[in-house]
């Protein structure tokens, strides 16, 4: 279990007490090993609605669902840019101050889950109570239902107005847009590189091929088989069945 702390630069930036993180590692609900302390330097940087860098780590918010930066949502007749307003939103209520965060497991491509806090108080909580994400149910087992109840009775955020969840928007486009098929019917195998840098091999069949996108000019490329890809220096994508 790792833990990770960004630092503020303003007013306090320095020290950072072990033992307050543990504890607020207990809290957010760490079990097993003792957690790992590592403290940063570097502000936290907000991806968007629910994904934060820290140190160079990309981090996705453990059971919730923000809207997309492109997604738009409807309020009062009118259309906006409900994933912009998501993130602008968590990047002011954060500011300068210290994050906290409890890795709880890894994605499909290597990249940590985590709940995060801010001054104790759980991000994910405080952005489903404001309306500005969702409970994501299929992964927190209703956790934050009660927030997203609140936010929805006081018709704070995207329940102000028509929305719809980002995993059904998403969903939406992948169904939209046609599979990309491979320059050669014989090499199909896909080499994937992750926003972390790994090396993923997806061969037809497996549960995130049809939505891997390859872009050669980044490194990417395409694979006649499995051994000539692993050759290549990639690997097995995750959860291949």
């Amino acid at each position: 279990m790792l833990v990770w702390v960004a630092k503020s630069h303003g007013s306090g930036a320095g020290y950072v007490n072990p033992l307050k993180l543990i504890v607020a590692a207990l809290a957010l609900g760490a079990c097993g090993a003792s957690p790992i302390v590592t403290p940063s330097d570097s502000a936290p940087t907000v991806v968007d609605g629910d994904t934060l860098t820290v140190d160079g780590e990309r981090i996705r918010l453990w059971g919730v669902d923000a809207p997309e930066q492109d997604q738009t949502c409807r309020r009062d007749g009118q259309a906006y840019r409900c994933g912009q307003v998501a993130s602008q939103a968590l990047r002011e209520w954060i500011g300068q101050r210290p994050v906290s965060c409890v890795e709880v497991e890894k994605d499909q491509y290597g990249r940590s889950v985590a709940r995060c806090a801010v001054d104790g108080q759980d991000i994910g909580a405080w952005m489903v109570s404001q309306g500005l994400a969702l409970d994501y149910r299929r992964y927190s087992a209703g956790v934050y239902a009660r927030d997203e109840a609140s936010a929805r009775a006081a018709a704070r955020g995207l329940h102000a107005g028509t929305f719809e969840p980002a995993w059904a928007w998403r969903a939406a486009r992948r169904n939209d847009r046609p599979e990309q098929a491979p320059p050669q019917p014989a090499c199909a195998i896909k080499g994937n590189i992750n926003a972390k840098g790994a090396r993923y091999y997806h061969a037809p069949g497996m549960r995130s091929y049809a939505r891997t996108r390859i872009d050669e000019t980044a490194g990417e490329r395409w694979f006649c088989s499995e051994a000539e890809a692993r050759a290549a220096g990639w690997v097995s994508a995750p959860g291949r069945s």
